[in-house]
């Protein structure tokens, strides 16, 4: 760890229950809130999204909760999700978690990228809904300029970041408030069973499943903060505090919404849909207030979680599961290496959006098809744990609380990948298998063997499942 980053925890070492809450917050809310009225119309009627938002809701709880038991329980491995999978499994799967976990970062930068352009498509029909090829170049210019700004200091960077907690939060308060105050009881009513294009409830949770699992992203983070803590219990407290706050406050703008427009109408809003709602609730000005509001809080989304892609690639790099050259920085610490892979994939994927049905939902449905695997096998290493009773006291052993944790953080992560379907799980591959050349190169710079027996096995059934998706895309069998 460099000496800025250094002096940085130091500043922050002592912090309050308060501040660590409001890091949770921060670190919760992103962008994807002001999708929610509309992919949720388009899934589930209001009965839906309420069972959704409980699973949802009590599934991120337990996650939230496992992150901060490995934290404590092996607290040596600290370069991020992708060491439990290491740990637990081995280098090869931990290896692909560390992908997935920085490729869903990329591809989430890029719904970013596509809601600002289908924003501005309001005013400029040429952008059309963030997917057309004037779109994709101004954010591919967007994209560059961002690297360059990071790639001149991260100091420089951050000081952007300073006004995105507000920017982020306001916006969705008055959403909120204001649809309260124009609810319609009979239009809540007539959305409550859902719409003739809903199928049963447990279809319209499935559905809605990935765009939970978008929008609370950044759950993981909580425990990182523990070495902040003023006092150590305050850890848990600020992950159960700050999780509440941003659960209500997402499930409070999609159920509000069911309370101004019949669903059938906001599943037809263009994206940022919040900006459509409240602009049948209050006129022009609310979607104009929610469109820049949302503007501000995507470009400081972006900064933020392009470092944190970024800091994945370094992290691993300085751990030797990545080749060496994505260890390098910058005199003024930027790993530059790293943000260059990091924005290639972003342009990458960028361009792909042309191809897709939606650009939006795809990204936001990749972005979280991508995380499951970290996720799932984060889990999966602390029900593990329990099992085999691994840094638990021998007298006494886990406590139930971890085993039950575990197991339902585990069952919920294992029910999101049969959520997310077979075509995003394919496609996902086509990740997973390029990457492995960074593996073998990682390999051959330590003079080891590349492949062991079963990591041979995996690495062969990643390019089989890859080859697999590139002929059905070809084929016309699934689509993006």
């Amino acid at each position: 760890m460099s000496t800025t980053h250094e002096t940085a925890a130091a500043r922050t070492s002592k912090v309050s229950l308060l501040t660590l809450t409001t890091m949770v917050v921060g670190s919760m809310v992103g962008a994807g809130v002001f999708s929610l009225p509309r992919r949720f119309a388009q899934e589930t009627g209001v009965a839906g999204a309420l069972v959704a938002w409980t699973v949802a809701g009590a599934g991120m709880l337990m996650l939230a909760f496992v992150f901060q038991t490995l934290a404590v329980r092996k607290p040596a491995l600290d370069a991020g999700v992708y060491a439990y999978a290491k740990a637990g499994f081995g280098e090869l799967p931990g290896f692909y978690s560390a992908i997935g976990y920085w490729a869903s970062a990329c591809v989430g930068n890029v719904t970013y990228w596509v809601l600002i352009m289908s924003t501005l498509g309001a005013v400029v029909p040429a952008l059309g809904a963030g997917d057309t090829a004037l779109a994709v170049v101004l954010s591919s210019v967007g994209l560059w300029l961002f690297f360059l700004l990071i790639r001149r200091g991260i100091r420089e960077a951050a000081a952007i970041n300073r006004i995105v907690t507000i920017a982020k939060v306001v916006p969705i308060v008055v959403f909120v408030l204001l649809a309260l105050f124009v609810l319609d009881p009979s239009v809540l009513a007539g959305n409550l069973q859902g719409a003739d294009y809903t199928g049963s409830v447990f279809d319209q949770v499935r559905d809605t499943m990935l765009v939970t699992v978008f929008v609370f992203l950044g759950v993981e983070g909580a425990s990182v903060y523990s070495r902040h803590a003023r006092r150590r219990e305050d850890v848990g407290r600020a992950t159960v505090l700050g999780f509440l706050a941003v659960f209500a406050v997402f499930a409070s703008v999609t159920v509000v919404s069911y309370g101004v427009l019949p669903m059938a109408e906001i599943a037809q809003l263009r994206q940022p849909s919040m900006a459509g709602v409240l602009e049948a609730a209050v006129g022009g000005w609310g979607s104009t207030f929610v469109s820049v509001g949302l503007i501000v809080s995507v470009l400081g989304a972006y900064l933020a979680w392009s470092l944190m892609a970024a800091e994945v690639l370094l992290v691993a790099a300085k751990d030797r599961d990545l080749p060496r050259f994505l260890a390098r920085t910058t005199s003024k610490d930027v790993p530059v290496n790293a943000l260059l892979l990091t924005t290639g994939l972003s342009q990458v994927v960028l361009v792909v959006t042309l191809f897709s049905r939606d650009a939006f939902d795809f990204a936001l449905d990749l972005t979280a098809s991508l995380s499951l695997v970290p996720f799932l096998l984060a889990a999966a290493y602390a029900l593990k744990l329990v099992l085999t009773r691994e840094s638990y006291p021998v007298a006494s052993g886990p406590p139930v609380r971890d085993g039950v944790v575990a197991a339902l953080a585990t069952v919920y992560t294992a029910f999101l990948v049969y959520a997310a379907g077979p075509t995003l799980l394919l496609v996902s591959f086509l990740f997973y298998a390029p990457s492995t050349v960074l593996f073998v190169l990682t390999r051959r710079e330590q003079g080891r063997r590349v492949f062991h027996p079963g990591e041979l096995v995996l690495c062969g059934v990643a390019v089989v499942v890859a080859v697999v998706a590139v002929v059905a895309l070809a084929q016309g069998w699934i689509h993006l």
